[in-house]
């Protein structure tokens, strides 16, 4: 079995973002040289998370709203009186988790029609990292 492990770094303009890296992770697979196996795509931050969805704008504001009413951004969260500001991006993370599996099937990503990869950032305007593990033959 081979492995290939390559580390995205993310530094967003706002506090929440979601990104396409669909394209980064078939270059890491194409730069592995597995033909069968999986591919592990896992935010390294507990207030990122990493999902497999439609690449559709309307989409992506209807999942911001729904994270956000689930998960809305309020002063009195416990979590905050570690000084920390960001309650809503950790439960924002448990619902949306931190990675997802993709198989690989002759050198390719296994998708279903309409999927791609994205980076769900809750927390941003600093630097955070983000690991793609290619495993397989």
């Amino acid at each position: 079995m081979k492995f290939h492990t390559e580390y995205l770094t993310f530094d967003t303009r706002k506090k929440r973002e979601y990104i396409n890296i669909t394209t980064e992770v078939e270059s890491a697979l194409y730069k592995s040289g597995i033909r069968e196996g999986m591919v592990l795509v896992s935010a390294m931050h507990i207030t990122a998370g990493v999902w497999v969805n439609d690449a559709e704008d309307g989409l992506l504001q209807d999942i911001d709203d729904w994270l956000e009413g689930l998960a809305p951004f309020r002063q009195n969260y416990r979590h905050h009186r570690t000084g920390e500001t960001n309650g809503d991006a950790h439960l924002k993370n448990l619902l949306v988790h931190h990675q997802v599996i993709v198989p690989i099937t002759a050198g390719t990503l296994d998708f279903g029609p309409w999927q791609q990869i994205y980076y769900a950032e809750f927390d941003g305007q600093r630097k955070k990292r983000l690991v793609i593990k290619c495993m397989g033959e």
